[in-house]
């Protein structure tokens, strides 16, 4: 198994809505062209899986982030078939004035509004099949504008969301 880690970026907009940034990666690669949360692989010199979500947060978007408001280490989750154990952390983010992405990796930043994702029809199920598949399968996902976030960002956000609804963290 590949360690890496994601860092979940929330924070309230001035009107008070809760915001989850995500990123829709670059084409290539063996997660290209998924959305995902900024994120990677652990590198020797990170002490800490908090450390490479942080640094990976930092390096794709920009993104510097206090420990203080790291709220939560979430369950860690495993790939399906890509061999990736992944360890996510929740935290309170002040959006820059403006975002440094790394485009060689990501393509887009995805601003996502909490209650765009409990309307009626953001979730739903569809019968797929990936190249690393050996069959299809029902895949649920969450339609975010034009995108599909399936897979392993799914499996860590929908447990999560409920969380953020019912205001577990102070935001």
């Amino acid at each position: 198994m590949i360690d890496a880690a994601v860092l979940i970026p929330v924070y309230r907009s001035h009107e008070g809505e809760l915001h989850i940034v995500m990123i829709l990666r670059n084409p290539g690669g063996v997660h290209g062209g998924q959305v995902a949360f900024p994120g990677g692989k652990h590198d020797p010199e990170d002490e800490t899986m908090l450390d490479t979500a942080l640094r990976e947060a930092r390096e794709e978007l920009g993104l510097i982030v206090d420990l203080g408001d790291v709220l939560a280490e979430l369950p860690m989750t495993q790939t399906k078939t890509t061999g990736y154990r992944v360890f996510p952390y929740l935290a309170r983010i002040a959006v820059p004035d403006r975002w440094r992405i790394a485009e060689r990796e990501i393509a887009k930043i995805l601003d996502v509004k909490l209650r765009d994702l409990t309307r009626p029809g953001a979730h739903d199920k569809m019968i797929d099949r990936f190249p690393t598949w050996q069959k299809a399968e029902q895949v649920s996902f969450y339609q975010i504008d034009s995108y599909r976030l399936w897979g392993l960002s799914y499996r860590i956000l929908h447990p999560l969301i409920p969380r953020l609804v019912a205001g577990e963290w102070d935001l």
